[in-house]
This record gives C-alpha cells, structure tokens and sequence, in this order.
C-alpha cells in the first residue's frame, strides 16, 4: 500500500519524533538566499539575527519560536548567528543584537531590535500574515485540511499538516492518530509502531490514536494477506459459495490496495450468509471503512450498498 509520492514523509516524522519544526531552522551564508530570499516568495520568512553570547537573545528567540510555531506553517523563522555569518549581518547592516527582519517576496518589509515582549512579538507576526494576503490557521482547519488529504491519499502533505498541528499544540492526540495513519497509507508499518511505543499510555489510549491501530492492524494483516492474493483469487472462483474463501480473498485485496474490489468480496459473503461466522463480514466491512476514512469514494459508496443489503 506503499505510495511512491511519499518519500519525504519519513523525514517529516522523524523530524516531529525529534521535536523539531519544519518552519524554524538555522541559516548561514551558503544557504541564506535560498531558505530566506526565495523562500519568501511563498511565505514571510522572520530572520533572527542572534550571537550565542547575547542575553537579550536569549529571551527574545524562544517567544519568537512560539508565535512561528502559533502561526500554523504560515510563516518560517530563519535563525542567523552573526559570529558565524559576519557577512550576512553586515550586509544588512546588523549593528546590535537581537535583530529581527522580516521578508516577503524577497525583500525586507519590517523589523525591530531589541527583545520585546510576547505580545509585541504576535502582533508583528499576524501583521505579516495579513500583509503577506493570509491568516494562521486554526488547529480545527489544519486537521480538516490533513483528513482531506489523507482522504486522497496524498499522505506526506497531510504529514506536514499534522507537524504543523504538533508545532501548535505537542500534546495534540489527533495529530499524533494522524502521522501514525499516514505511516501506515504509505506502508512504513515498522516506523508507525515505534512511533506508538515512545508514546505515553494516556496518549495511547486517546480515541484517535485507538482508531489509528485499528487501521494499522489491519493493514499489517492485508500487506501479510496480499502475498497470497492469486492464490486466494483462484479458491474464490473454484467455489462460488465458498464465503470463506471470498472472506480472506477480501483481506488479500485490501492489502493490495484493491480496496473497491475488497469491499464488493465482503458484500458478496453477507449476500450468501449474513450471519456467517458471527457477522465476520460486516465487521470486516466496517475496519476497512474505518481504515480508509469516511470521505473516501470507495467508502461512500459501499455504505450505501451496505444499507441496501442490510435493510432490503
């Protein structure tokens, strides 16, 4: 069920296992035109100017860290130590520290010296926001945004929205349900598993992460299915009445990302025996629903079959 789109999605969780934000980085000479010039031309980007000897620094540059991380990914830190990069500092004319510029479209825009208060410091960040034609967006978009694109599939954009989430809030269970879903669409089992283990129990425990198990069991069960898919295949049409066959048929196919065909092999058993194994098909039927998310089409349309059958 691997998505070869998504290679970047291990290193975006490996970054959030590691507490880090993709929208806060460290920038020097060689890397300052692209991470700070050009990147500006998607989002403001705030330069810290800052020196490791500098008090001031020090309490200016975790309240800077916060609002960036409060903005959702709708602006970027660049963090620049002067002692390292006396070149940068120079050419924009940096006489103290702490020196904060802001950037959009390439150019600076604003700025300010000196440490300043939190509430200072938010207000020049929502002024570049709106300054730049956006607003931060809520944790409730951002999670509306990830299921949407979970929901097509597209599992290491929704990766990104969820570290965003994490930046906001670290102790969001539904951002954490998240990552390990888009772990488990892109195949990478293994590293959705020890991501649960460094969890806490309580986290564990969360209805998110509960219903994010639930569908990594079940694609580890149809990934080890998926090797004895022709086999399964040729049992189900050898007897067209063998609902077991069909049952572990339909587990094979999901496993092989057939998820429409998966759905119909399962209807197909409630068809012969509704009953049949203490309703083993339909609760089936209702992990891959889970699993795949209720927006999905294949999802739509197989619960509207489901009801046609269950209520005829």
């Amino acid at each position: 069920m691997a998505n070869a789109g998504d290679q970047g999605l291990m290193v975006l969780i490996e970054q959030n296992a590691a507490g880090s934000d993709v929208s806060i980085i460290d920038v020097s000479s060689q890397d300052f035109m692209t991470e700070v010039i050009e990147a500006s031309n998607e989002k403001p980007v705030i330069v810290d100017f800052w020196a490791p000897w500098c008090g001031p620094c020090k309490q200016l540059m975790p309240v800077l860290e916060k609002c960036v991380a409060e903005a959702g990914g709708a602006v970027k830190l660049a963090k620049v130590n002067i002692d390292e990069n006396q070149a940068i500092a120079a050419q924009l004319r940096v006489q103290s520290v702490p020196t904060v510029y802001a950037f959009i479209g390439g150019q600076p825009v604003d700025g300010f010296a000196g440490a300043q208060p939190e509430s200072a410091v938010r207000q020049f960040v929502d002024r570049l926001v709106e300054q730049a034609g956006g607003a931060a967006s809520s944790v409730d978009d951002l999670l509306a945004a990830a299921e949407d694109a979970i929901n097509a599939r597209e599992f290491a954009s929704a990766s990104a929205i969820y570290q965003d989430v994490l930046a906001q809030n670290p102790e969001s269970t539904e951002a954490m349900g998240g990552l390990i879903r888009c772990l488990t669409g892109a195949g990478e089992f293994k590293p959705a598993r020890d991501m649960l283990a460094a969890m806490t129990d309580e986290m564990q425990a969360s209805d998110p992460v509960q219903q994010a198990v639930k569908s990594l069991d079940m694609a580890e069960r149809g990934a080890e299915a998926a090797g004895r898919l022709a086999e399964l295949e040729a049992r189900a049409a050898a007897d067209a009445k063998d609902i077991q066959a069909r049952y572990d048929l339909a587990l094979a196919q999901y496993g092989a990302g057939m998820s429409e065909e998966a759905i119909e092999s399962l209807l197909a058993c409630m068809r012969m025996d509704r009953s049949w194994n203490d309703d083993a098909a339909r609760l089936q039927l209702l992990e891959i629903f889970n699993a795949l998310g209720p927006a999905a089409p294949e999802v739509i349309a197989g619960r509207r079959k489901l009801s046609s059958l269950l209520f005829s």
